[in-house]
């Protein structure tokens, strides 16, 4: 990823008719390379482009998971590939190649059936707002993943992502002040304020 970038941006003619890079993962996580690209380019912006995964519970958690990592790493938008399919996961160009969509509609019916990343994915969409900005978040639990953002109405919207198979309690800080939880296993918790 960092070389691509450096190819493009480390020319001044090139780069100033480029907003940024769009990314996505084939082969493991790589949220160092997202950071690294920041670093050395902070005026380009980085766009991940293609979450497209089964449609269980399980596919929801790494959904929450890549999210938080990725926008913690500078990441400005975060695109799930195949919002919607029909009941055949299609249309498609390429054959049964597997995967799904977080909305699937019956053609037949008309009926529409959210799928489990839809739930995870709408703690990012529908709380974070359009030109939030990221501010500091950190956890000191390796059991728990957090983002936080200040929207345009100056509301902080934090999510906070159990990686545990079991229920866990934590805590969150704010300016001195404190709210304790209890967090069910594998749940995604938005915090408004």
């Amino acid at each position: 990823m960092y070389q691509r970038a450096e190819v493009i941006y480390d020319d001044p003619k090139a780069s100033q008719y480029v907003y940024g890079m769009a990314f996505h993962y084939y082969v493991g996580d790589h949220f160092d390379n997202v950071r690294m690209v920041h670093d050395a380019f902070p005026d380009k912006k980085l766009i991940y482009t293609e979450a497209g995964m089964r449609g269980d519970w399980e596919t929801g958690i790494r959904v929450a998971k890549n999210m938080i990592i990725d926008l913690n790493n500078w990441t400005n938008g975060w695109t799930y590939w195949n919002l919607l399919l029909d009941e055949n996961r299609g249309p498609r160009h390429a054959g049964d190649l597997g995967g799904t969509s977080i909305v699937t509609a019956n053609t037949q019916t008309g009926e529409l059936f959210f799928n489990p990343p839809f739930y995870y994915f709408g703690h990012f969409s529908r709380f974070i707002k359009p030109n939030a900005k990221r501010i500091a978040c950190t956890s000191n639990n390796d059991d728990f993943l957090a983002t936080a953002f200040v929207n345009p109405d100056g509301q902080v919207a934090v999510v906070i992502l159990n990686l545990k198979d079991n229920e866990q309690f934590f805590q969150v800080w704010v300016q001195g002040k404190v709210i304790k939880y209890n967090s069910p296993a594998n749940a995604i918790i938005t915090m408004v304020f």
